[in-house]
């Protein structure tokens, strides 16, 4: 089937532009200012009672979004690049809401991008919980008794990666555990408080940003998520949480508690890695992580290799999509994996279900994948 799309274009956006045109040539540079100040204001007013108006269909032939800017950022991914950061206007909260800078340089782009996955990530889990966040893939992700112990089991994912790394916690730290994350190299350092002590040892380190996040509201579950393309905008719902074990199906063997906590815990940290991603894990903290390959053998074996155990036995394996292929598994089990969750569906999955029932391997399947590109 030969699909062809035009360009889009209307009369009555052929007649503003000829319009503003004509004004534009007529006002001073300072005239130009007010004039934009004026039709940006007038504009969010008319887009936020559109989106009121449009918001019980799904997708409107017009999408108007409006943002306010929020900060002027010192460049873009790149130095070359100028950068700001926008909230979107309807918004319940945002990235930066209530969240204030006690410390360090100014926030970059790469720098609230990176903060983004983290926070995101977080938002998974109730319990202690700490997130380590490089060029937006965590890199250590755990939860534990204490945020002292979450943190730990975090950081000792991937030291190296850690490495001038974004790293947030749902917990406030105290003075102990403030000495310990000034020992390592910290670009952006987020938590709901921080103790005098703490502030005091983290501050000996001039570039580090540090925030406090008091924002308690949650997220509109209502929110899109928006990818820029060339001349467009990609627009879907949010990939909001993640499923539960009710809605899973054991194919393979009977996990006990301990193993069905390592597999949902994987499943909730692969949903936030890039694509293809795996995620290897026990005793809830990442033990290794596969992210952004291109095949997912691949990503198995970067798992792998990123593990820093000598003995791999009893590990739990998420994948986020399903396994084209047996050959992953293999990989995976031939490590020491002992218990795997993932979508299911694929062609070959009978092949995929028969390695794991070969080798003794418990298999669980959630019928969703969470693919992040």
């Amino acid at each position: 089937m030969e699909v062809v799309f035009e360009t889009h274009s209307l009369s009555e956006d052929n007649e503003a532009g000829r319009a503003t045109g004509w004004l534009d040539g007529r006002l001073s540079a300072r005239g130009r200012e007010l004039a934009a100040e004026a039709f940006a204001a007038t504009a969010a007013y008319e887009a936020a009672i559109a989106a009121w108006f449009s918001d019980r269909e799904a997708f409107p032939d017009r999408f108007v979004p409006s943002f306010v800017k929020v900060a002027e950022l010192p460049y873009g991914e790149n130095p070359h690049q100028r950068a700001a950061y926008y909230a979107e206007a309807s918004a319940r909260r945002h990235l930066l809401s209530r969240v204030e800078q006690l410390h360090g340089k100014e926030l970059s782009f790469n720098n609230l991008n990176d903060l983004s996955a983290a926070r995101g990530l977080l938002l998974e889990f109730t319990v202690p919980a700490c997130a380590i966040v490089k060029h937006a893939n965590p890199c250590g992700a755990a939860v534990g008794g204490t945020i002292e112990d979450a943190y730990a089991a975090a950081l000792a994912c991937d030291p190296l990666s850690a490495y001038g790394g974004v790293v947030v916690l749902n917990r406030p730290v105290a003075g102990e555990l403030g000495t310990r994350i000034a020992e390592q190299f910290v670009e952006v350092l987020a938590a709901p408080g921080f103790e005098e002590s703490a502030l005091a040892a983290l501050q000996t380190k001039p570039s580090t940003r540090i925030l406090v996040d008091r924002e308690r509201r949650r997220f509109d579950p209502g929110e899109r998520d928006f990818k820029r393309v060339f001349g467009g905008l990609l627009v879907q719902d949010r990939d909001w949480g993640v499923e539960d074990r009710q809605g899973m199906e054991a194919v393979v063997g009977s996990p006990d508690e301990t193993v069905w906590g390592d597999l949902l815990f994987a499943w909730r940290v692969c949903k936030h890695v890039a694509s293809n991603a795996i995620v290897l894990a026990k005793g809830l903290r990442t033990l290794g992580i596969g992210a952004g390959q291109m095949s997912r053998v691949d990503a198995v074996r970067l798992a792998i290799e990123k593990c820093r155990l000598e003995d791999m036995s009893g590990l739990a394996m998420a994948s986020d999509a399903f396994f084209p292929f047996a050959d992953g598994p293999a990989v995976a089990i031939a490590a020491g994996v002992t218990a795997i969750v993932q979508p299911g569906g694929s062609v070959r999955g009978d092949e995929v279900v028969a390695a794991a029932d070969e080798a003794d391997v418990t298999m669980v399947v959630t019928g969703q994948r969470h693919f992040r590109h």
